[in-house]
């Protein structure tokens, strides 16, 4: 009996029958390499019969660890090649026994091919969870953590070694965290919950604060049962948090919200993302004192406290910021120098350190302080110094923006030039005086027009007008009484309103003034005699509307002027023949149009960046047999009274039209016209079909053509003009405001209209040089017009100087004397040609500079 046939005689029948059932194949080789046993497990997995290989040599089963004649022990995966050539991933184990003198080799087998799948498709898992820039937790269901990715560890600073095995809420989870909801969201899970998201503050390994955004699902068994938690976090800190403050800034200022309440949202806001802290927003206004924005957390009677107090170098941490514009950090109120006289208010409310930090606007000044108080002792957190990065600057956006805005709000109301109520403030006033005039009183009105003012502008120049006016307005303040009101109409027309003054009371201060007036004023070393006239209506006496009252001193003053000017006069019925003669006018004006009396001049619109001229305004003119010139500022309001200006203003764009045609079959090369329109002029629904033609007519594209329309025009609520305007733009026209700011506009609705263009008043040009405020306002309509993608035209430019300024400032237009006056057709041709002869002479002068410096260079280099 051979030594092989001895070992299977040894294995009892038992074992036989187990080796043959076993889930492993079992193979044995004996020592003189043939297979003696190869059970049923074994035959599945070379796919080959217990007959075709007992007693076989080894080799049959391509197995290198058989080929050894050491016999040693193994244990190892290998790749197998079947009977049927396919291959599988197998787990072998191999040992040696000695059996009746003859050494045996006993194989086990296991085909481990899913196993072998499984842990590539988990090693690929793990490859994509490392390469995902979310944080990554699994926990068991007793939430210990049993793996996290490579973008948790740089998200929170612990290697999977340190997580691994640690309760989740212990590792990451901090005094702020929403440990309780997230407690919910997981028992929902356990429970057969849908998957959630839900976001939090959790901290870092440092003790930094993170926002995350969790998204929270189970692993479940086939039997539904949860095995594993699964956390996919997303740091929301920069994407959400941080631009939810701007978004907040941003739509508040949109909603046009008031500034107050703008910094009250913003606090409540910080303090939902940093709970640690309360917060606080000061303005400093141009004198250094501390005013209260925001603070919803502080009490009302610290804010009060600090109301007025003025900012320095130990005034607690906000004033001293201010002082020094740098960010300043008291860690203990209590022992902080700075805080001494100051500290007993925060500490009795529980406030133990505070973090200031100046807010600056675009030229330096510290315009606000925004601070962060704390309960504890300590010092800011970088997400808390991240938080403020960002207010700071949304901080000094709003300020400046709300800053801007009440500039914008007080010119509505109140003259540019002297800064007395205009004509808008003026109706208030005097309808507020009208109402609070006891019975038997009466309210004087006073108009007053400087004789002959026209002379100074056209012999000394406009800024010595305004000079002029600005001095007037001054004496004028002087001689009336502190109840007495003074405002500006526009040009050189003011308006005084007396209340409870009769028609003596009020004649005597008529007489106050124009004695007042018979000094000269001076303008720079020049003496300057002037007077005025001034007319004088009384209510209830002559009127008891504002319209008729203000209609009837107007009256008076002209026949003040009649009389010989530098007097006054008081209305009496016997003015009504002044509507006589206003009759007289629109009937001149309705032959003057009738006949073709008006005429178009022509004001060249110059690009700042070049030179090059941008477009032309046309402005009508009235020349009258017996009147004379005709002011535009008179027939225009005339014809808006009488029913006349629709006409002119169709007139003015076909005559406009026309000339742009003629000028461009000569070789002219004007890009664009521009023609005022008034606003009664959008009230035609035919206005855009009746452009239609007119272009058609003269064949010239939409895009020469530009109306412009004063603020005025789509304030107004009417639907009408509104749909004329945007169907004018659908036409490919384009559409100017012209003289911006003067009037009151809602720049939340001037967004949304379809205006191409924005125009600067002249008023504004005045002291843009050297005057912050003018400055300040010219940059906002700049930078408003541009932000809204406009072009902005500044009107009104008379010396290099300001157009310097405004080519700073990235003004695109600049129009006015500087460059020449309103010129008739033919002499703004010749201006047109000389124009482009210098701007040719100046390029090549550019270019003749080069060759030489360059020859200047080579010669210095040799």
């Amino acid at each position: 009996m051979s030594a092989s046939d001895c070992l299977v005689t040894e294995i009892p029948d038992v074992l036989r029958a187990a080796l043959a059932r076993a889930d492993d194949g079992v193979v044995i080789v004996d020592g003189a390499h043939r297979i003696t046993h190869f059970n049923a497990a074994a035959e599945r997995i070379w796919k080959l019969s217990s007959g075709d290989v007992i007693g076989r040599d080894a080799a049959v089963l391509a197995l290198k660890c058989l080929e050894d004649d050491a016999g040693a022990d193994v244990r190892e995966e290998i790749s197998l090649v079947r009977g049927d050539g396919s291959r599988i991933r197998a787990q072998v184990v191999m040992s040696s026994v000695t059996a009746g003198g003859a050494t045996h080799r006993i194989l086990f087998a296991r085909d481990v091919t899913s196993d072998a799948e499984r842990r590539v498709r988990i090693g690929l898992l793990h490859a994509v969870s490392d390469q995902t820039n979310r944080a990554v937790i699994i926990t068991d269901v007793e939430q210990n953590i049993v793996y996290v990715n490579s973008a948790f560890t740089a998200l929170f600073g612990y290697t999977s070694e340190e997580a691994e095995g640690r309760r989740a809420g212990e590792l990451i989870a901090g005094r702020h965290t929403d440990r309780n909801a997230v407690a919910k969201l997981v028992k929902r899970l356990l429970t057969g919950g849908r998957r959630s998201e839900i976001e939090t503050l959790v901290y870092d390994k440092d003790g930094e604060e993170i926002w995350i955004c969790a998204r929270i699902d189970a692993f479940r068994d086939k039997k539904g049962r949860v095995k594993h938690i699964f956390a996919l976090i997303e740091d929301i800190t920069e994407t959400k948090q941080l631009r939810s403050l701007q978004q907040l800034i941003m739509s508040s200022l949109a909603d046009e919200i008031p500034i107050t309440d703008i910094a009250d949202r913003l606090c409540r806001r910080v303090e939902e993302i940093a709970p640690e802290v309360v917060c606080s927003l000061l303005h400093v206004d141009a004198a250094g004192l501390i005013h209260p924005l925001g603070g919803p957390s502080l009490p009302e009677d610290y804010s009060r406290a600090l109301d007025g107090v003025a900012i320095g170098p130990n005034v607690g941490s906000c004033g001293t910021a201010a002082f020094y514009g740098e960010p300043v950090l008291a860690e203990d109120l209590d022992t902080d120098p700075r805080w001494q006289p100051y500290k007993a208010m925060p500490l009795a409310i529980g406030l133990r350190a505070c973090w200031s930090t100046p807010v600056k606007a675009k030229d330096g000044r510290v315009i606000a302080t925004f601070a962060f108080y704390y309960r504890e002792p300590r010092a800011p957190s970088s997400w808390h110094r991240r938080i403020v990065e960002a207010c700071v600057n949304l901080g000094a956006f709003a300020i400046e923006r709300k800053e801007a805005r009440a500039e914008i709000a007080r010119l509505a109301y109140h003259d540019i030039l002297t800064g007395l109520p205009n004509r808008a403030q003026l109706r208030h006033l005097i309808t507020t005086a009208i109402d609070a005039c006891p019975t038997g009183s009466h309210v004087a009105l006073a108009f007053l027009d400087v004789d002959h003012f026209k002379d100074v502008n056209d012999t000394l120049g406009h800024a010595a007008g305004d000079e002029l006016l600005i001095q007037l307005a001054q004496r004028l303040r002087e001689h009336i009484g502190p109840e007495d009101m003074l405002g500006r109409l526009g040009g050189d027309e003011f308006v005084i309103l007396l209340p409870q003054r009769n028609a003596e009371a009020a004649e005597r201060v008529a007489a106050g003034i124009a004695e007042a007036l018979s000094a000269p004023l001076r303008l720079g070393s020049r003496p300057m005699q002037m007077s005025a006239s001034i007319g004088i209506s009384l209510y209830p006496d002559h009127a008891t509307d504002i319209d008729t009252l203000m209609q009837q001193a107007d009256a008076a003053m002209y026949m003040a002027k009649q009389a010989g000017r530098s007097t006054h006069r008081l209305f009496s019925a016997e003015m009504n023949g002044l509507a006589e003669q206003r009759l007289a006018l629109i009937a001149a004006l309705r032959r003057a149009i009738a006949e073709g009396a008006l005429t178009l001049s022509y004001q060249p619109q110059i690009r700042s960046c070049d030179g090059a001229i941008h477009g032309v305004e046309a402005l009508a003119r009235w020349h009258d047999a017996e009147l004379g010139d005709v002011s535009p500022a008179k027939f225009i309001p005339l014809a808006e009274e009488c029913g006349l200006i629709d006409q002119i203003g169709l007139w003015s764009v076909r005559e406009a039209c026309r000339q742009m045609a003629s000028w461009r079959r000569a070789g002219l090369n004007i890009p664009c016209v521009s023609v005022n329109l008034s606003p009664i002029n959008f009230r035609n629904v035919t206005l855009a079909a009746r452009l239609k033609g007119i272009l058609a007519e003269y064949d010239l594209p939409p895009d020469a053509l530009m109306l412009e329309i004063t603020e005025g025009a789509f304030m107004q609520d009417s639907v009408a003009a509104l749909e004329t305007m945007n169907a004018i733009r659908e036409l490919g026209v384009g559409l100017s405001v012209d003289d911006f700011g003067t009037g009151y506009s809602s720049l939340s609705r001037l967004a949304h209209l379809p205006i191409r263009e924005l125009k600067i008043d002249r008023s504004f040009m005045r002291d843009i040089e050297k005057d912050a405020g003018a400055l300040a306002i010219a940059t906002a309509v700049v930078r408003v017009g541009q932000g809204l993608g406009m072009t902005v035209v500044a009107e009104g430019v008379e010396t290099e100087g300001q157009r310097r300024t405004l080519a700073e400032l990235g003004c695109d237009v600049v129009q006015g004397f500087l460059y020449a006056p309103a010129l008739a057709p033919v002499a703004f041709e010749r201006w047109l040609i000389e124009h482009c002869a210098e701007q040719a002479r100046a390029m090549l002068g550019r270019l003749d500079v080069a060759p030489v410096v360059e020859r200047e260079a080579v010669k210095r280099s040799a």
